[in-house]
């Protein structure tokens, strides 16, 4: 009889970033907290984390993040005058984001050693259980979320699931790539997994894509695990050595994938998903011609 897998309950996200790439911007603001339309970057991560059943939440911050942790809890000031103004649809958005009792925890990423760093300073409050990590800067425009994506698949497969899109063969070496071994419509068994390989030598053009579901054995790999690329711990290094113990499936999840910690990703962010809201599109994409010319 096959085991069925451990359930999902908990996601790591790493906000301990400086986004430099975003600068000036983000010289006082996180930049998990930069707008995209009218949220944060960070409300549309969340709100894909629970739709997956994500019961808690752990963030991982650095020094000058407080806000994030601010921007989850009451601001009693504001909603009181929200209240007593009437304007009693956004003081419902606001409180349907606000965290749940014991949803959320937050601990210091006290030097910046990289992505394998970060995962592995939530090891305490994660435990002994399987859990998802999710890039805070990667908006998936998706339906049904990406995380829900690779959650329907982990409850089939068990293992470790990792979020993979297409690029273009010309940047695969911007990114972490994998190495299939077989494919069974959106599911790719692998075999292994490079970190921005050089131009010419990636195994396939499907780039790591800031969703992952992993097991706990991935913290005792991460916490002996040396320097990697960028001088940094890569979680790529930490997870081609657990796939030597452990299945690995890849999902190519179907949904459009906005990199907001870009300037130019953020605009698209922010344009693409204006036009696609019901009450902004019509106005927003006559701006958009406007600005062009048409």
């Amino acid at each position: 009889m096959t085991t069925r897998p451990r359930r999902l309950r908990k996601a790591v996200l790493p906000v301990a970033g400086l986004g430099t790439r975003v600068l000036p911007g983000t010289k006082t603001t996180p930049k998990e907290l930069l707008n995209v339309v009218d949220r944060p970057i960070l409300s549309y991560i969340v709100e894909e984390a629970r739709e997956a059943g994500i019961e808690h939440i752990v963030f991982v911050t650095g020094r000058a993040k407080q806000a994030i942790e601010d921007y989850f809890d009451h601001q009693i000031e504001l909603e009181a005058q929200l209240a007593a103004k009437g304007k009693t649809e956004i003081l419902e958005m606001m409180t349907a984001e606000l965290a749940t009792a014991g949803e959320m925890s937050f601990t210091r990423q006290m030097q910046p050693l990289g992505l394998g760093h970060a995962v592995w300073c939530a090891r305490d409050i994660i435990g002994e259980e399987p859990f998802a990590v999710m890039l805070p800067d990667v908006i998936v425009d998706a339906q049904p979320g990406a995380l829900k994506q690779l959650v329907q698949a982990y409850e089939e497969l068990g293992g470790n699931v990792i979020g993979v899109e297409a690029v273009p063969d010309t940047e695969t070496h911007k990114y972490g790539i994998v190495d299939p071994d077989g494919r069974d419509g959106d599911r790719i068994r692998m075999k292994g997994m490079v970190e921005k390989p050089a131009k010419g030598t990636a195994p396939s053009n499907l780039s790591i894509a800031g969703r992952y579901i992993l097991q706990p054995e991935i913290f005792g790999i991460l916490e002996r695990q040396e320097r990697g690329a960028g001088g940094e711990i890569q979680l790529t290094d930490g997870m081609a050595r657990l796939m030597k113990d452990q299945v690995f499936t890849a999902v190519e999840y179907a949904g459009v994938t906005h990199d907001c910690g870009d300037k130019i990703g953020l605009l698209r962010a922010n344009v693409a998903l204006a036009l696609k809201r019901p009450d902004l599109g019509e106005t927003a994409r006559r701006a958009i011609e406007g600005l062009l010319g048409r």
